[in-house]
């Protein structure tokens, strides 16, 4: 009798054990506020890092990569993950076990960056922006990227000559539908719009991928000449580089556990 009683409970022991093991935590957050004193994971340098420091009593873990915080939701290491509206959506569609809160968490606007004291390729950006975004190009790209008809069909440069160099553009593969890799190659929106940019300045455009954090850095060097990546302006950005007007508005997302 003892000896049944014994291996019934090792039994029951093992079972719980592997349940238990298997077993991730119940979401909590089901609102922008129930963010305070939680734990929010974000793609270090971005704007959902800055955003999530701003959230009262909440611990914030910094990844190298969106898709890297994503992964720790996923474990439950943290409980939720403020990212960008349409990168979530491309995250939240290959995890079925994840979900995008219907409240956002804040609206930002997108735009280049470039090295103080280069006033001359500053206005030249400004020109470009303002004649792509009249003759309705940058709807036309954003609509290859975003919607139920997005086709991810790259912008094909209509620019014959390109006499006036190269333009070398820093950015973090990392955003999808901003920039992504594919095949090898870097593609998305911001890399679309900087061509047609370059096509409007007669240059060439060269591609450089980085961690986001190093963007800015690489403008501020001479590394690179602009900083594209999904980039809005902020205070602690303006102390280093100039930005354009914007080019896309966006949404921070607050993804969570599905359940």
């Amino acid at each position: 009798m003892k000896k049944t009683t014994l291996c019934a409970g090792i039994l029951t022991a093992v079972l719980c054990f592997s349940a238990c093991g298997n077993s991730v935590p119940a979401n909590t957050v089901n609102s922008k506020s129930d963010l305070e004193g939680k734990s929010i994971g974000t793609q270090l340098g971005t704007t959902g890092y800055i955003f999530a420091g701003d959230v009262k009593d909440a611990t914030v873990e910094a990844y190298n990569k969106g898709a890297d915080a994503i992964q720790a939701l996923k474990q439950a290491k943290i409980d939720a993950v403020l990212i960008d509206m349409e990168t979530a959506k491309e995250f939240v569609n290959k995890n079925p076990d994840l979900r995008i809160l219907d409240e956002p968490f804040d609206e930002e606007e997108y735009s280049i960056a470039y090295a103080k004291g280069n006033d001359e390729l500053g206005q030249k950006l400004e020109n470009a922006l303002t004649e792509l975004k009249s003759e309705g190009v940058l709807d036309d790209i954003v609509s290859h990227w975003i919607g139920d008809g997005a086709d991810h069909v790259p912008y094909a440069s209509t620019a014959a000559d390109k006499p006036n160099g190269t333009l070398t553009m820093a950015t973090n593969a990392e955003f999808p539908p901003y920039e992504s890799m594919e095949g090898g190659n870097i593609v998305g929106i911001d890399v679309d719009m900087m061509t047609a940019v370059c096509d409007k300045l007669g240059m060439e455009l060269k591609v450089e991928n980085m961690e986001f954090d190093s963007i800015i850095t690489a403008v501020t060097s001479g590394k690179a000449d602009v900083g594209v990546a999904g980039m809005s302006v902020t205070e602690d950005r303006l102390k280093n580089v100039n930005f354009t007007q914007g080019y896309a508005t966006s949404t921070q997302a607050i993804v969570v556990r599905a359940s």
